[in-house]
């Protein structure tokens, strides 16, 4: 039975990454169904902090993880996997968490991470760092999702014990390592968010970030064209999305331009 689950899931990740390759968004019951499987090869019952679990869409609350940064041990055949978790509400403050975990563990072998923020719409990112492609990244981002959490970062650091996990053993480690730091840790109830990209000319850049800042939101993914205009990643609570927008186009006489998300 366990080689079965072992064959499903090794078809369940090799899709996950042909859909990413083709620019198919996977939705949250693809992930779901990873990390049902996940568990079965673990044999492990699911665990939360919090009681409820739900499903969420843009208007849903958002479950992330209480302040701080969280850590567990994972050992598996001599190999340790060391689970970071942390809120991150942005690309920007997850780098950080990233090359902050880098930095206590300078002799680690692979730094994999995870993560995902927003609602509307989600941000995400996955690195297998070294390891084979689809083995490390996208089991940490599919934990994630699995949990249902969002606006968090899971790196998990990587000390080779001598003995080869092969690709089916390496997509179980990195999951179940994950799993167990996002489980552990205490969950939070957020605020929907939502995230949109704007560009202005040089002479509305200041007004943006005013606007912003009234509105409690946050800039990230900040690009200058050469004639100093602004492209910037907004991100605020999603009731004053829209009210924001109108602000913004105020604010620069209506010469503000709403892009297509890029993912910050």
């Amino acid at each position: 039975m366990k080689s079965r689950h072992q064959l499903w899931l090794a078809v369940g990740i090799t899709l996950m990454v042909i859909m990413r390759a083709l620019a198919f968004k996977p939705t949250s019951r693809h992930w779901k169904a990873v990390s049902i499987l996940q568990n079965l090869l673990q044999n492990s019952p699911t665990t939360r902090t919090t009681t409820t679990t739900t499903v969420f869409s843009s208007t849903d609350v958002t479950r992330t993880l209480a302040p701080g940064s969280h850590m567990s041990e994972l050992e598996v055949k001599k190999s340790r996997f060391l689970g970071y978790a942390k809120h991150a509400e942005n690309w920007n403050e997850a780098l950080a968490y990233i090359e902050e975990v880098k930095a206590e563990h300078p002799k680690g072998r692979h730094w994999c991470y995870g993560f995902q923020c927003g609602v509307n719409p989600v941000s995400e990112r996955c690195s297998d760092d070294g390891e084979p492609t689809g083995t490390a990244g996208l089991p940490i981002l599919g934990a994630i999702k699995g949990e249902e959490l969002s606006d968090v970062v899971c790196v998990v650091v990587r000390y080779f014990g001598g003995i080869k996990l092969g690709a089916g053993g390496l997509i179980r480690a990195y999951g179940a390592a994950a799993r167990q730091v996002l489980r552990e840790a205490p969950v939070d109830v957020l605020i929907p968010k939502a995230t949109f990209r704007a560009s202005v000319m040089s002479e509305n850049v200041g007004s943006i970030y005013d606007s912003v800042a009234k509105a409690g939101g946050v800039t990230s993914g900040e690009e200058y064209g050469a004639d100093g205009s602004l492209s910037v990643t907004i991100t605020c609570d999603l009731e004053v999305s829209e009210q924001l927008k109108e602000s913004l186009t105020d604010a620069t006489r209506g010469s503000v331009q709403f892009l297509t998300n890029k993912e910050d």
